[in-house]
């Protein structure tokens, strides 16, 4: 008889597990969905920082979320192999604007996701080093993106945005041409221990999607955004090394702004970065 370790009031009901409802989940849902493990979950579909949200309310128990909530989190145990990461160019996490960035005022900030808000704060002081009005943004917003006002857009938004913007300035791109690193925007976190035969079963499913992506492709029709490069050339989705060392960053990067930014696991947090088939191994975020 399977025994689920994680605490639960009922251990016999569903784990509650949150996606992004973007189209680059799409290869990690493939593969859950076409699993025997709908049959034992819950899943909900939503922007990233409503998973966020539902993940430190409890609400949740597994969300693909953005790493910035992490410090937020009484306990963080990421969980796959798998993330919605970048080598470079992301091209859906992205400043736009109708005039080059040494002419804009202000910037609005997408309120669907933390990491990115927080990761465009960091470029703009460091690498861009311009010092502009920073507004939080409501629903609708791309609508006020011109003269000199700019502004982060995520996700599907983004690919759309890309068509409309005369300037596109993709985060993945600058993060990796400040640092030299890739980056990770969100990735599978439980809030508790979970049963090690579920977690197992979950990372093959995630595993089996990103290597079918073609079909993935063919039951997403979009013609925005070429989606085979999406998926093979711009999110990179496995959570390798060199990512998990991402987040923790070098030397010369002030550790205040890395902990303002939220790219970096706080104290109060106990951050588990897990990778699978390994022996124990674990590698914290350190502050």
């Amino acid at each position: 008889m399977l025994f689920f370790a994680f605490k639960l009031a009922d251990l016999n009901r569903k784990v509650r597990v949150g996606a992004v409802s973007y189209l680059n989940t799409k290869p990690l849902l493939y593969g859950v969905k076409r699993s025997g493990l709908m049959d034992r979950i819950e899943l909900v579909e939503e922007y990233p920082s409503r998973i966020a949200t539902m993940l430190v309310n409890d609400q949740i128990d597994i969300g693909l979320v953005p790493v910035a909530i992490i410090p937020q989190l009484t306990e963080a145990h990421i969980v796959t192999d798998y993330c919605i990461g970048t080598e470079g160019e992301v091209a859906s996490v992205a400043l736009f604007s109708e005039l080059p960035l040494e002419q804009i005022a202000t910037v609005l900030l997408d309120y669907q996701s933390r990491t990115s808000v927080n990761l465009a704060k960091v470029l703009l002081k460091e690498y861009w080093q311009r010092e502009l009005v920073l507004e939080d943004a409501k629903e609708d917003f791309r609508s006020r993106i011109k003269g000199t006002t700019a502004g982060i857009v995520i996700g599907d938004r983004a690919l759309e945005q890309r068509k409309i913007s005369a300037y596109t300035y993709d985060l993945g791109t600058a993060w990796k041409a400040y640092t030299g690193l890739p980056f990770v925007f969100a990735a599978w976190i439980a809030n508790k221990k979970l049963d090690e035969d579920f977690i197992d079963a979950f990372n093959r499913a995630n595993g089996y999607g990103i290597s079918h992506i073609a079909e993935v492709v063919a039951e997403n029709p979009y013609d925005t955004y070429d989606l085979p490069t999406y998926y093979t050339e711009n999110i990179s989705y496995a959570l390798t090394d060199d990512k998990r060392k991402a987040p923790a960053l070098r030397p010369a990067w002030p550790l205040s702004l890395a902990r303002c930014a939220g790219l970096c696991g706080g104290s109060g947090s106990k951050h588990k970065w897990r990778r699978r088939r390994s022996a124990r191994h674990r590698q914290s975020c350190r502050t």
